[in-house]
Parts: structure tokens; C-alpha cells; sequence
């Protein structure tokens, strides 16, 4: 069985997601600038697929996968690695 989100919510510093496994993550802001530096209103604007969460006017996609591995963003890391 996939783990996958349920739901997502934001505190000051961190985003937390609650999964369908009954595990719930809190993973700080700072891992994803995209978010960070996102309007309140903007990152309430996701959509959750069985994969992953997606956030369309911030051109963010989080895979659960990636959560539970620990992983932040990898622009930058994609970036240096050219």
C-alpha cells in the first residue's frame, strides 16, 4: 500500500501533513524556498494526488516519498549538479 496525504496545513516555520497511514509529518518551510517565501493564501492553493502534493502558481511538486526520505527541495542541488 502507497502512503499518501491526506491533508496539509502551515504553521509559521513548518508545513504539516497528515497521512493516510495515520503518521502525521511536520517538515520545516525553510527545506522548500518555493513555499517560505510563499504568500499564506498561496500555499493553501495545492492539490494532492496519490503521490504527492502540487502547488500549480508556485510550480512546487512534493512527493510523499520524498518526505519520508528526509528530502527538501532539489533545485538547487539539480542546478549545481549541471
Amino acid at each position: 500500500m502507497n502512503t499518501s496525504a491526506k491533508s496539509v496545513r502551515f504553521d509559521d516555520n513548518s508545513m504539516w501533513v497528515d497521512l493516510s497511514d495515520g503518521r502525521i509529518l511536520a517538515v520545516p518551510l525553510a527545506w522548500f524556498p518555493r513555499l517560505l517565501h510563499a504568500a499564506p493564501e498561496q500555499r493553501l492553493k495545492f492539490e494532492i494526488s496519490q503521490n504527492g502534493l502540487h502547488w500549480d502558481e508556485l510550480d512546487e511538486d512534493i512527493s510523499i516519498a520524498g518526505l519520508l526520505s528526509g528530502t527538501g527541495d532539489l533545485t538547487r542541488a539539480e542546478q549545481q549538479a549541471a
